[in-house]
């Protein structure tokens, strides 16, 4: 099988408030597969952390497979999954450890329910930073 040339122009690079956008955009569709097969899998007996693997896979090929022609408008690769799954569990470990790191000086000063919003938005926000830099600059430049 031959794949079809590029259209004329297809190698420019959108604009980065563009990419950003449909960045989000596609966190927010791969957020809604994962959520909803971790809540599938549980539903038809899957412990949740075989559930939340396998939700987390499929989050993830879901957020590539449009990451990569719709706001980056690569061909993708094997090569590039890879990368792009590495950099996610890369990243999964960098938001883990800073909300770790934040959780319990936030909770001193400010009580619980602070700690748990202010370390889950500072780690996400820290993680899809990460994430968007990585893939726009080195895997899909």
């Amino acid at each position: 099988m031959t794949i079809p040339p590029e259209p004329p122009g297809a190698d420019a690079r959108l604009p980065l408030g563009t990419q950003l956008f449909r960045f989000v955009a596609t966190g927010g569709v791969s957020a809604v597969v994962d959520l909803g097969l971790l809540m599938v899998g549980m539903a038809l007996g899957l412990g949740p952390t075989l559930a939340k693997a396998i939700s987390w896979v499929f989050g993830t090929l879901t957020a590539y497979a449009i990451n990569s022609r719709w706001t980056f408008q690569s061909r993708g690769s094997r090569g590039k999954l890879a990368a792009v799954a590495t950099l996610y569990l890369l990243t999964f470990a960098l938001q883990v450890g800073t909300f770790a790191a934040l959780f319990h000086p936030l909770e001193a000063a400010w009580g619980t329910t602070v700690a748990q919003v202010v370390g889950f938005v500072v780690a996400q926000g820290l993680a899809t930073a990460v994430n968007f830099v990585v893939q726009r600059v080195w895997i899909f430049a």
